[in-house]
């Protein structure tokens, strides 16, 4: 290996931990500034113990000194104030190197805390703006393929939808479902796993698809309502877990979207719709229409 590869090897390494340093920088800005407050706390009450010394110190001198205008008769009122001025700034020096450190740390300590801050949101707005930005792409090229082959075409590259033959009130019918893996990072399966499922031997085939169409209405009208809707409020109504996604996208009203929440069931015959809501189908696929990051659109 020559120098210049060996240089180049060591510009790449240290290079490559300057980045992870700088990824996991506000973590160790804000455990940084959460000790230093609590040394801030330790400095303070350290000093304070020592506060009534130098106090009870200063009363004692100024006592003197008043005394001294009275029994020396050089010691004018002018040299009085001179003295007492003199007493007043060497007290405050002392008490400024008792809080000095406490002070240093506590302000050292809140420029971390708030330079975590400022760190973790200018990358919420970065990726913020990357997801925008790819959400509006994705749309664009949704739209000009809905275009060109029409939107159940679309539907069906989207979901990566293909034919499988059922029995549906005795007859054979072919439906559209979805491939294996092929559903949303969005989609959640309504099955028993869920809260909100009754059991067929409880009437579930009959009140889940109701329970369904219920809170889809109940959504839209929360929507209008409120003006936005959180994926995760939707995953609440419906008994499925939350994710961290959930917390951050969903549904704005009047902000270029749907201006509808869709669980994707009641409409075409995708997710074999037709068989739940028959009470055919042990469970459904739910894949939800959601706007983008709700934060991005206000």
């Amino acid at each position: 290996m020559n120098l210049k590869s060996l240089a180049n090897l060591v510009t790449s390494k240290v290079g490559r931990q300057g980045l992870i340093l700088q990824k996991h920088s506000p973590k160790i800005m804000f455990v940084a500034g959460v000790i230093g407050v609590g040394a801030t706390v330790v400095l303070a009450c350290r000093a304070t113990l020592k506060v009534d010394e130098v106090l009870q110190e200063h009363e004692k001198t100024v006592g003197r000194i008043e005394e001294a205008v009275g029994l020396v008769s050089e010691y004018t009122d002018k040299d009085r104030q001179k003295d007492l001025v003199v007493l007043y700034a060497k007290t405050f020096g002392k008490l400024t190197r008792l809080y000095g450190p406490s002070v240093v740390v506590g302000v050292a300590s809140i420029a971390m805390l708030t330079g975590a801050h400022l760190i973790l949101t200018r990358r919420n707005v970065a990726l913020t703006a990357a997801y925008a930005a790819i959400e509006k792409g994705l749309r664009e090229y949704r739209q000009r393929v809905s275009d060109e082959f029409g939107p159940d075409k679309e539907r069906e590259l989207r979901y990566g939808l293909i034919d499988e033959e059922i029995e549906l009130d005795g007859k054979k019918q072919v439906v559209k479902v979805p491939a294996r893996g092929e559903k949303s990072i969005y989609a959640r399966c309504f099955d028993e796993l869920s809260t909100s499922w009754v059991p067929e031997d409880q009437g579930g085939s009959l009140y889940n698809p109701i329970f369904l169409r219920t809170q889809q209405a109940y959504m839209n009208d929360f929507l209008r309502a409120r003006g936005h809707v959180l994926l995760n409020d939707v995953y609440d109504a419906l008994g499925l877990p939350r994710t961290k996604e959930g917390a951050v996208v969903g549904w704005v009203l009047g902000c270029g979207g749907d201006d509808y929440v869709d669980f994707g069931v009641f409409e075409g015959d995708q997710f074999t719709a037709l068989q739940f809501v028959a009470g055919q189908a042990p469970g459904i696929w739910l894949d939800f229409n959601v706007d983008g990051v709700v934060y991005d659109k206000i």
